[in-house]
């Protein structure tokens, strides 16, 4: 039967990041993807210059009429923009049958807020309970736990304090930290270094959306954690350094990857 993953993701209109981005990644690992829209953008590789949150009432119906009718086999979160959307999701997430992914977007590339303040403060308390994995990048990751993060000790204490909160497991993403990035899977007691290779580039609009999305992908076909996001790494890696090099800001990765 053919995997289903679902997306519950703001719109770019531009396709570089967002449910486009998530559809796509989902697409070229062969999974059918469905989506929930939580919010709008206004934006290109340039600039965000308008965002638009839809209802959480809305957001709640998209999810009950994709999951009762095509049931998915993961799913990812990516930006939920208000508290009522957040609280919304995590509501629902409780009774999912399938894995959650939540990748906990707070500023777009362009430096837009994608959740207000006050959502921040529900995503840690009650989605990020819900979730598989959690996928922070280094500032997200300071601002759900709370700590300065300089270097690979930091992130693990950050994922260690993110664990002893409630996360089942958490992956911190190096992307903004000086030298080689190596993320950090925290699994239980497990801990996984993924090492990669900078790639000095700008286009790299939809670096996050995607490489969770490709989780959420890997993890439907059945893949293990470790499995899934070793395999996002190298896709997402080989999507950076083929960058189509499209618009005239931070371009969106190779999809085709």
């Amino acid at each position: 039967m053919l995997p289903v993953a679902l997306t519950i993701a703001g719109s770019d209109p531009s396709g570089g990041a967002g449910l486009q981005a998530d559809l796509k990644t989902f697409h070229q690992h062969h999974v059918y993807g469905t989506a929930a829209v939580t919010l709008i953008t206004v934006q290109n590789t340039v600039s965000v210059s308008h965002v638009e949150i839809l209802s959480a009432d809305l957001v709640r119906q998209q999810i009950t009429a994709v999951v009762s009718d095509i049931p998915p086999n993961a799913a990812k979160t990516g930006a939920l923009g208000s508290v009522a959307v957040v609280q919304a999701v995590a509501a629902m997430a409780a009774d999912f049958k399938f894995p959650l992914i939540v990748d906990p977007v707070m500023i777009s590339k362009h430096g837009a807020r994608l959740i207000s303040p006050e959502a921040e403060a529900a995503l840690k308390n009650e989605l990020l309970l819900q979730a598989y994995l959690v996928t922070p990048n280094i500032p997200e990751a300071e601002l759900l736990s709370g700590l300065e993060i300089r270097d690979e000790k930091d992130m693990l204490r950050a994922a260690r304090r993110l664990c002893d909160s409630g996360c089942r497991a958490v992956l911190i993403k190096a992307g903004h930290l000086e030298g080689p990035p190596v993320d950090l899977l925290l699994d239980g007691d497990e801990v996984t270094r993924f090492p990669g290779t900078r790639i000095h580039s700008r286009h790299t609009h939809g670096t996050g959306c995607t490489l969770s999305a490709a989780i959420t992908a890997n993890v439907a076909l059945g893949a293990s954690l470790k499995e899934a996001v070793d395999r996002a790494k190298r896709f997402v890696q080989t999507a950076i350094e083929t960058a189509p090099a499209l618009g005239h800001g931070h371009g969106p990765l190779n999809h085709w990857a």
